[in-house]
């Protein structure tokens, strides 16, 4: 069967979010066999888990420029360069002999990772056209598939084959999809979709409503899906008991199944209803499941930490698609890069939490609580965002006018 080159770019697009997450997330598990007495990096978990600071740190500072450099290099070059930087960043960690070397090169991953949300996401969104909930799901999928992979074949590269196999075969995977991509002939699908209905014109009270919520939620949802993903190998190390490394990377590769397919069925829901009315629900299962993951032993940490990733990743594709129903196509790719942003600022706050807590307390139950207080904030976005039917249909909008601000 003959793939389009449309669907030859969009598949390459959703691999491309899978390899993001997955690459964040190959320390955490890496890290179980790399803190031993001996070992390069000494033997505790605190202090080797810190080294991947930078990288999160860089992930959430370089997306900011994205939409620019999109603007001014063209998507295709900048996601290119994700592909083949990306690559060989993770190829240099799996060759260093030092933690300085080790923290460098995972700076160097996270710079070159924080191409893709921008820039990734808004080419979906462009190619989707008046229904982006299903295209969002689908790449959201993705992208859980990867936060779900980087535990268990990290933990069997790690295993087997030590610790440096687990950088050094994603960052070939990422190098040979880059050459692929180079070879798939720029599709603009942008200009493309000109045509068809052009983006309505929304009350502006709205708009300011809407984006405030965004970036609020972006900075706070942005440390608790990064710490949750951190935490997870540990958690399932000290709840199942960390003997079996490959056992504790099935536990969250399981757990993590669960947000891959509520992020799908989240897609889906979304073209058909209006945001908040899956956002609140989502929301008030966040709060109690992080409580409860704090608490429970044993093979219950399973379904517990799995109500977790199902809200943490159906949120996700939520505020994604906010973007999309409330931003001119425009300016999209400028306000993706502003939401990262400021999302990766809060996914780079998570590594040294973890880690000082975890150091302090000798437990994950202070971070997990911490992070069940920071999802009430997400609750209470949820509760103020605009509940519009017009988001489903924005020809809506224009007869609404000004009474759409009265009403707000």
């Amino acid at each position: 069967m003959k793939v389009s080159e449309e669907g030859r770019q969009i598949a390459l697009i959703n691999l491309a979010h899978c390899l993001t997450h997955y690459s964040l997330l190959i320390l955490p598990t890496a890290v179980l066999v790399m803190a031993r007495p001996g070992g390069l990096f000494g033997d505790s978990y605190g202090p080797i888990l810190k080294l991947a600071t930078g990288m999160f740190v860089l992930y959430g500072l370089f997306s900011l420029p994205q939409g620019w450099l999109a603007a001014r290099f063209g998507r295709k070059a900048l996601l290119a360069t994700f592909f083949l930087g990306t690559g060989a960043s993770l190829l240099v960690a799996g060759f260093v002999s030092s933690p300085w070397l080790l923290a460098l090169a995972l700076a160097a991953a996270g710079l070159f990772a924080a191409i893709y949300h921008p820039i990734g996401t808004a080419m979906l969104v462009d190619a989707a056209g008046d229904k982006p909930g299903r295209a969002v799901g689908v790449n959201g999928v993705f992208g859980n598939f990867g936060v779900a992979l980087a535990p268990i074949i990290t933990g069997g590269l790690a295993q087997h084959f030590g610790w440096r196999a687990a950088f050094i075969a994603p960052g070939l995977i990422c190098l040979g999809l880059g050459v692929v991509w180079m070879r798939t002939p720029a599709l603009d699908h942008h200009a493309a979709r000109r045509p068809t209905r052009p983006f309505p014109a929304i009350p502006p009270a709205l708009v300011k409503r809407a984006v405030v919520v965004l970036l609020l939620i972006a900075a706070v949802s942005g440390l608790v899906f990064n710490a949750f993903t951190i935490l997870l190998p540990k958690l399932m190390a000290d709840r199942l008991g960390g003997g079996l490394l490959p056992l504790v990377g099935a536990g969250a590769f399981v757990a993590t199944l669960c947000g891959a397919v509520t992020q799908f069925s989240v897609g889906r829901l979304i073209d058909r209803t209006t945001l908040k009315r899956v956002f609140l629900p989502l929301s008030l299962i966040l709060v109690p499941a992080l409580a409860a993951l704090a608490v429970v032993h044993g093979w219950m940490v399973l379904p517990v930490a799995g109500f977790v990733a199902a809200a943490v990743f159906g949120q996700v594709t939520v505020n994604e698609t906010m973007t999309a129903r409330y931003i001119a196509p425009a300016v999209r790719a400028r306000m993706y890069s502003v939401r990262f942003f400021v999302g990766f600022l809060g996914s780079a706050a998570a590594p040294p939490v973890v880690a000082v807590f975890y150091e302090r307390t000798g437990s994950l139950v202070a971070v997990t609580l911490m992070l069940a207080a920071f999802a009430l904030v997400t609750l209470g976005c949820a509760i103020f965002f605009p509940d519009r039917r017009e988001e489903l249909d924005p020809a809506l909008w224009e007869r609404a006018g000004g009474l759409a601000v009265a009403a707000e």
